[in-house]
C-alpha cells in the first residue's frame, strides 16, 4: 500500500507543480474569482460601511476598479454596461498575476496621475467579492510606492448588495 501511494504521488508531482495558483513573485495567477485572504500586502482591507465613510472623508480618495476587460486591437471591448461604485476609475486587466510592463505601467502611472503624483493619497482598489484581481493590484500599487491604500475585499457585489448607488464607467483609455 505504501509503495503505491508513492508511486501516485510521483506521478501527480508534475502536475500539481504546473497548477500552481501563485507566480514565483507572489501574485495569484489563475482561479481570481476564488476565496481571498482577509488582507493584502501594504493595504487596510476595508468593508462597505468603512467605504462609504471613506468617501465622504478628505482628502477624497481614488477608487481603482480593476475587473477585466477584453482588450483587442487597441480598444477595450465591452459586451455590457460595467457598474461601479459612483467617481471610480476603471483600470481593467491590470490585476492579473502575470501582467506585462504596458499594462503594469498602464496602472501605476494611471494611479499617479489620478493622485497628482501623490503617494500618499487615499486610493481603494476593488472589483468584486473572492476576487483576487484587487488583491494583485493592490499588492502592486504597494510595491510601487503608494503608502496609503484601502482593499476594498467584497468588492461592487457588496455594494450593490447594500442597495448603494451604482455609475456605469468605462475603462481609462490605455496610451500604448
Amino acid at each position: 500500500m505504501k509503495a503505491l501511494c508513492l508511486l501516485m504521488l510521483v506521478f501527480a508531482l508534475p502536475v500539481l507543480a504546473s497548477t500552481s495558483l501563485f507566480s514565483s513573485d507572489g501574485y495569484r495567477i489563475d482561479r481570481y474569482r476564488s476565496p481571498t485572504p482577509d488582507t493584502a500586502l501594504g493595504a487596510e482591507t476595508i468593508n462597505t460601511k468603512e467605504l462609504q465613510a471613506l468617501l465622504k472623508s478628505s482628502p477624497h480618495p481614488v477608487v481603482i476598479d480593476v475587473i477585466n476587460s477584453e482588450y483587442r486591437a487597441g480598444l477595450f471591448i465591452e459586451t455590457k454596461p460595467h457598474t461601479s461604485v459612483p467617481g471610480a476609475f476603471w483600470l481593467p486587466n491590470t490585476g492579473r498575476g502575470e501582467l506585462s510592463q504596458l499594462w503594469q505601467n498602464y496602472l501605476v502611472e494611471n494611479a499617479l496621475k489620478l493622485t497628482t503624483n501623490n503617494l500618499d493619497h487615499p486610493v481603494v482598489v476593488m472589483c468584486k467579492s473572492d476576487c483576487w484581481l484587487s488583491w494583485n493590484a493592490t499588492r502592486r500599487l504597494h510595491l510601487a510606492g503608494f503608502t496609503n491604500l484601502y482593499w476594498f475585499k467584497d468588492g461592487i457585489d457588496s455594494w450593490e448588495n447594500s442597495d448603494l448607488p451604482v455609475q456605469v464607467i468605462t475603462p481609462v483609455p490605455p496610451e500604448f
